[in-house]
């Protein structure tokens, strides 16, 4: 007789983000993404500027917007500054843009992706040995 001893399954899982939540991060990510690639010339000094990813909080209320920054004529901080001087009227922009798809427009927080640059500095390191 073969007895199998079961043990409960036990979860210790970092809290996972609802579906709900990833969908309004893909849909904050894909809006924004279409407003900086509309507006990148005029008023972000020709920088292309990417949303790498989106982070929202339980209630949607909040939304945390990693930026990445590449070209143009100005230095990205230049740039990142300036995305937060219009962070108003990109808020506005989104949403007139998702009225029929989220009752609350969250509040974006940005931040500057450097997992870019992490990422070269490593691959530098490792040719220099």
């Amino acid at each position: 007789m073969n007895s199998i001893i079961r043990m409960p399954f036990k979860c210790s899982f970092v809290h996972m983000s609802s579906i709900r939540q990833q969908k309004v991060s893909a849909l904050i990510q894909r809006e924004l993404s279409n407003y900086f690639l509309v507006h990148a010339r005029s008023r972000y000094f020709g920088a292309m500027v990417s949303v790498t990813t989106v982070r929202v909080t339980p209630d949607l209320g909040v939304a945390k917007v990693y930026l990445s920054i590449f070209g143009g004529n100005e230095p990205r901080e230049k740039v990142f500054s300036a995305v937060e001087q219009t962070a108003k009227e990109i808020r506005t922009a989104f949403a007139r843009e998702t009225k029929s798809q989220l009752r609350i427009t969250p509040e974006f927080i940005y931040f500057i992706d450097d997992s870019m640059d992490y990422a070269e500095e490593i691959n530098r390191l490792l040719k220099k040995k």
